[in-house]
C-alpha cells in the first residue's frame, strides 16, 4: 500500500494536503493557506514522496522526505487511527533510515502522534521555513 509517487500524482497529493489542512490546521490564516497551497507543488519537486493507496489505488495519505528528515506527513482524517500514519513513519525509519521530523507546534494532534511514536523534541524554531510565525518543533526518534 506504500509506493513511490510520480509527478502525475501531484494533483491528488495536493487535494489530500488541502483537505487535511482545512480540517486540522485551525491556526492557519486563510491568506497563509493560499500562500502554502501555491508553494506545496514546489515542495513536492524537492522531496522524495511516498503515498498510501487504498484498495482501489486512490491516494489517502502521503509522506515527503528530504535527505535526512520527514518534511511532510498528511493523511485524510477518515484514515487516521488505523495505523497508516504509523506505517508511513515506520517506512521512513526502517526503509529510508530517516528518524527526524519537523512539525507545527500548533498542530497538537500531530505533536501527540509523534510523541506517541517515541519522537522527542530536539529543537524549536519560532518561524517555519518560509519565515512565517508558525513555530516548528524538530523531533527525533532513536533508531532501532
Amino acid at each position: 500500500m506504500i509506493c513511490s509517487v510520480i509527478k502525475e500524482d501531484y494533483p491528488n497529493l495536493l487535494k489530500v494536503w488541502e483537505k487535511v489542512v482545512k480540517e486540522t490546521y485551525d491556526f492557519l490564516t486563510e491568506e497563509d493557506f493560499e500562500f502554502y497551497k501555491f508553494r506545496v507543488p514546489y515542495y513536492f519537486n524537492n522531496l522524495s514522496l511516498f503515498a498510501y493507496r487504498d484498495t482501489k489505488g486512490k491516494i489517502k495519505g502521503f509522506l515527503g522526505v528530504s535527505k535526512d528528515k520527514v518534511e511532510m506527513l498528511f493523511l485524510e482524517n477518515a484514515f487516521r487511527g488505523k495505523g497508516i500514519g504509523k506505517n508511513l513513519m515506520n517506512f521512513a525509519v526502517n526503509n529510508l533510515k530517516i528518524n527526524k521530523v519537523d512539525v507545527n507546534e500548533q498542530n497538537k494532534n500531530a505533536v501527540s502522534f509523534f510523541n506517541h511514536l517515541g519522537y522527542k523534541e530536539i529543537g524549536r524554531s519560532k518561524f517555519d521555513r518560509d519565515g512565517k510565525s508558525y513555530p516548528i518543533l524538530s523531533l527525533e526518534k532513536s533508531m532501532p
